[in-house]
């Protein structure tokens, strides 16, 4: 590896040392494999090829200024990729077995983690595939666990500041009752042609509307939403949205910040009694929106009226970046610090 620009990094895939691999077969997970290889070989009648067996997760690991590697809340990643699994029936992977496989693979590429100064992290991809052959649709017998990761730049290169989004009525992301509580690859499929067409127009994501009615606030292609009303901090409820770990995250944070917080429907029509809207998620923590056009009827919506992120996105932000990078005491226990 020659000498790497850390603050140059995108959020991209960059090879590194080693990738963990467990397989199941007969009944039962085999041992953690450390591998060297960036490819999987499997039958081509795999169940994730054709039925949509995939779940995965993502994390990350910091650097913080003690020179110590901290993971974040890995133990949420593990029960949520359980619970994935078992919905679309798929063998769970043990809940102990992945966080051992988060720390030796995060461990196996120690020196790939950026350093603190740069501001970058190393990003981590626990994969769960169905790789046993069927040709009528079942569930596979046999699964491979693999978890990956690669160092990933900052994700504002040009500082903390507001987007514009775009609200789009002909897309759907998931299905109530379907799959969009659950991490799986179908559906960030389903928000593909959507993202490219807002991207072509200049916007950073899309605001899915709930697929039944078009009438409450569900969430982007990777990301939830989140809203600042005076003293409360809200968040959409549906039976379609992903259940965000950093989400999670900043309502305790909020919580503990003497704010109201409610997860409850929000309507469309509620926008502009918000003080605040940001979406939330790994790659970002907090991305806030400044402005909300809407597609179908050309309503345009300030919410940044200077053009700046609102104080208490900032403050949420600035807060679990620190318990994240160490800079900050860790009163949860979120963080595992590799040895």
């Amino acid at each position: 590896m020659g000498k790497l620009n850390w603050s140059e990094l995108s959020f991209g895939y960059m090879p590194t040392d080693y990738n963990v691999r467990c397989y199941f077969r007969n009944g039962k997970w085999g041992e953690l494999e450390v591998s060297t290889s960036e490819n999987i070989t499997m039958h081509m009648a795999a169940t994730c090829l054709h039925y949509g067996q995939e779940a995965f997760e993502g994390l990350k690991a910091f650097r913080g200024p003690d020179g110590k590697i901290r993971i974040f809340r890995m133990d949420e990643n593990a029960k949520r990729l359980k619970r994935s699994a078992e919905e679309i029936m798929m063998e769970p992977f043990p809940e102990d077995m992945f966080m051992e496989a988060v720390k030796k693979v995060v461990k196996l590429n120690e020196r790939f983690v950026p350093p603190y100064e740069s501001g970058a992290s190393l990003y981590i991809r626990p994969l769960l595939i169905g790789v046993g052959p069927k040709v009528g649709v079942s569930p596979s017998d046999e699964y491979l666990f693999v978890l990956f990761v690669t160092p990933v730049g900052p994700y504002f290169k040009t500082g903390f500041k507001p987007s514009k989004v775009v609200i789009m009525r002909d897309f759907d992301r998931a299905a109530p009752q379907g799959t969009g509580t659950l991490k799986v690859g179908g559906n960030y499929a389903a928000s593909l042609k959507s993202g490219h067409i807002a991207h072509d127009k200049g916007y950073s994501m899309v605001v899915y509307l709930d697929a039944k009615e078009k009438k409450y606030i569900d969430e982007c292609g990777a990301a939830n939403f989140f809203m600042i009303q005076g003293n409360k901090y809200l968040t959409p409820e549906s039976t379609s949205i992903l259940p965000s770990i950093t989400n999670k995250s900043l309502m305790q944070l909020a919580a503990d910040m003497g704010m109201t917080v409610e997860r409850r429907p929000i309507a469309l029509s509620e926008i502009m009694t918000f003080d605040e809207i940001g979406a939330c998620g790994t790659a970002a923590v907090i991305s806030p929106i400044g402005w909300i056009d809407d597609a179908d009827t050309g309503e345009s919506y300030v919410i940044s009226k200077d053009g700046e992120p609102g104080n208490i996105s900032r403050k949420l932000y600035d807060t679990l970046k620190a318990i994240q990078y160490g800079e900050a005491p860790d009163p949860y226990g979120w963080t595992t610090v590799i040895e």
